[in-house]
């Protein structure tokens, strides 16, 4: 499998850097067109994979092209590869909010798969949920499924629509996640813990509840009332959280990044 990357950016390395660790493709395989010259020179020593300053060059003889550049540079990217691609060759987007009809127009041509992943990628622990038009062939479905499972966990939904919502709950969510614990880190060091400390036991008890919850298949609320005693140092906690409008600002932020996502796609 020949595979082109157009763009070099975090996203793109990680997706990279599974395809290889995983033997889907070799380094020779596999080509990326990236406009600075620095990052070509990056990835091209430490994955040996060819880099090009041009996205018509890195298109060249690849099954797959995925796309992983910045929505905003979208226009420029999609008027630069134009007529580029021939119809045997799969479009994978991995750009939050561009919907696959903005890229079949932009681009002239069907068959497109759109992807929403997430950071943890990077350490092969990511989350990506994906659709495909109904122009790309089976082969390349299956080709697709693959790469995304190099680099962690994937979901394939019929629905486009999914793919927004889970932009703003899954692809931005990490975010979510590290604003907490950085604010529970320096909770501990505003009692009097040492930051390094704090972090430890914080970073410990995320990754713990977490695994409890995937693993037990009990639900939070169940899990949370079991660490509940009553009148505890906990109720208590939990009281403040309530008070402070904390599973409302949480609901609040999510619907605000799906709104957000929807308007980046332009009008529907």
């Amino acid at each position: 499998m020949r595979i082109s990357f157009i763009g070099g950016g975090v996203m793109a390395e990680a997706m990279l850097a599974g395809i290889l660790d995983a033997g889907v493709a070799s380094p020779s395989d596999v080509s990326i067109g990236e406009p600075v010259e620095d990052r070509r020179t990056y990835l091209a020593q430490k994955y040996g994979a060819p880099t090009h300053a041009g996205n018509s060059e890195a298109l060249k003889d690849s099954d797959i092209v995925i796309l992983a550049v910045k929505p905003q540079s979208l226009p420029e990217v999609m008027a630069d590869i134009r007529g580029g691609l021939d119809g045997k060759q799969t479009v994978v987007s991995i750009m939050a909010g561009i919907r696959m009809e903005t890229l079949v127009e932009g681009l002239g041509h069907a068959a497109i798969i759109r992807v929403i992943p997430n950071t943890p990628a990077q350490i092969r622990a990511g989350m990506s949920v994906w659709t495909a038009s109904k122009t790309v062939p089976e082969a390349m479905v299956a080709a697709s499924r693959e790469i995304l499972s190099t680099v962690g966990e994937e979901l394939y939904v019929a629905d486009e629509k999914l793919i927004d919502m889970a932009t703003a709950l899954m692809s931005s969510g990490p975010a979510y996640v590290f604003l907490f614990i950085e604010a529970l880190i320096d909770a501990g060091v505003y009692l009097g813990v040492s930051r390094d400390m704090s972090r430890e036991m914080v970073l410990q008890m995320v990754s713990g509840s977490t695994r409890l919850v995937a693993e037990t298949g009990r639900h939070p609320a169940e899990l949370k009332d079991m660490v509940t005693s009553p009148g505890g140092t906990t109720a208590e906690a939990l009281l403040t959280f309530d008070r402070g409008g904390f599973r409302g600002v949480v609901i609040d932020a999510v619907a605000a990044a799906y709104e957000k996502s929807l308007a980046l796609g332009g009008p529907s």
